[in-house]
């Protein structure tokens, strides 16, 4: 655990005497290829435009007390807190809200997710913010020797998805260039902040491969925060909930220019190991449904061949109730041979658009049926095996830089 000893600068103070500045991002790699799936010009999400039918979410401050919450696996209702107090889970405070100041075991990592689309269906974006970034190369060598530190590992991917102005973005920074307290965290000149009632997300980076600025703020509003988290692994060592399941966002660019809100997702995972650890593969998904709630399916294969199903649905009331789905349904193949599922009441389900395609993950756009409703899904693969590859570790320095 990193010392907190002699952290006499507040927040403002610290972001004001950086030095690092956006035109020293040194990260314009040329030599790899796009991984993002073409479509130009169509629209992120198809459908009904509005998407109301179908969707509508080296210095750090500890606290380490807090309540952990856990309904335990294919939980109902919003759980109860278990245990004494102890340090904080899921990057999450008592009340569902973003803890950026939460310890994170060596070798391990915790990461909060958002995805937005807009109300027309034109536009998408995803942000992860990393601390241990679990898919990078530069963490799973350090970890080979010894447990790394994971605040020497730190990272924000962006995925903007809007015709002609597609980036992608992920550069791992060391601890010198991070900070993180209770409500804020940065790394490099790009920073998370929680003020309370919405996550502000100020952004400068630089896109791969060509190294064009990505610079803007997207804000999410929670429309309800839950505090749930769920074990995903036999040994309960990783773990997987939403923060903020159904929420707002609201995305502004200057580098590209955009502007535009819809409709948004925020979960957290975190883990007290690397994950190649006990995972093989995974499915994700997650459509808004009719009613304003939000429902998820994690479809879990662990290396001992353990499988674990979550279809969970998170009500506008704060409420978490389990639902059924249907058998395991084989996807089209990605055009790197990823082998997607999803689980669907029937048998109809259809890859929409493909937003991400590589090596190891892939993130689509499904239209599947889940509770009687043909809806659109966000869609994830990843299958672990892949990452670990030396052939994939070689290749992904390429896509991920680095500065220490």
């Amino acid at each position: 655990v990193m010392s907190t000893q002699g952290l006499s600068t507040t927040w403002q103070e610290w972001l004001s005497n950086q030095s690092a500045v956006l035109g020293n991002d040194q990260n314009n790699s040329t030599r790899f290829s796009s991984t993002i799936s073409g479509n130009q010009g169509s629209a992120v999400w198809h459908g009904n435009p509005r998407l109301d039918e179908l969707l509508s979410t080296a210095q750090f401050n500890l606290q380490d007390q807090e309540s952990i919450f856990s309904g335990g696996q294919r939980s109902s209702g919003t759980g109860s807190t278990n245990g004494g107090l102890v340090r904080k889970t899921g990057g999450r405070n008592a009340d569902g809200s973003p803890a950026f100041d939460q310890i994170v075991p060596h070798g391990g990592y915790l990461w909060w997710y958002v995805d937005g689309i807009s109300d027309d269906g034109q536009h998408g974006i995803t942000i992860i913010a990393f601390i241990g970034s679990v898919f990078s190369p530069y963490y799973l060598w350090a970890n080979r020797k010894d447990f790394a530190d994971p605040n020497n590992h730190c990272c924000i991917n962006v995925a903007l998805y809007s015709p002609g102005k597609k980036r992608w973005t992920m550069t791992e920074r060391g601890k010198r260039f991070n900070y993180r307290d209770a409500s804020n965290f940065k790394v490099g000149p790009s920073d998370l902040h929680w003020n309370g009632q919405s996550l502000e997300i100020n952004l400068k980076e630089r896109a791969v491969p060509f190294g064009q600025k990505v610079i803007g703020k997207v804000t999410v509003h929670p429309e309800q925060l839950f505090n749930y988290s769920v074990p995903l692994d036999e040994q309960g060592k990783h773990r997987w909930g939403p923060l903020a399941p159904t929420s707002r966002v609201e995305v502004e660019f200057t580098e590209p220019q955009l502007k535009w809100s819809g409709h948004a997702y925020l979960d957290s995972n975190e883990g007290d190991e690397p994950i190649n650890r006990p995972f093989l593969e995974w499915d994700w998904a997650r459509s808004l449904l009719k009613d304003g709630s939000t429902a998820v399916m994690y479809d879990v294969r662990e290396k001992n061949s353990r499988e674990y199903l979550l279809a969970l649905k998170f009500n506008q009331d704060g409420s978490i109730t389990n639902f059924e789905l249907g058998n395991r349904q084989a996807l089209p193949k990605t055009m790197w041979q990823i082998q997607r599922h999803i689980r669907s009441d029937k048998t109809k389900v259809a890859v929409i658009q493909d937003l991400e395609d590589t090596p190891f993950y892939s993130r689509s756009i499904l239209q599947s049926t889940w509770l009687g409703e043909e809806v659109s899904c966000m869609h994830e693969t990843l299958n672990i095996p892949r990452f670990s590859a030396t052939i994939v570790q070689m290749m992904l320095p390429w896509r991920m830089p680095r500065l220490t």
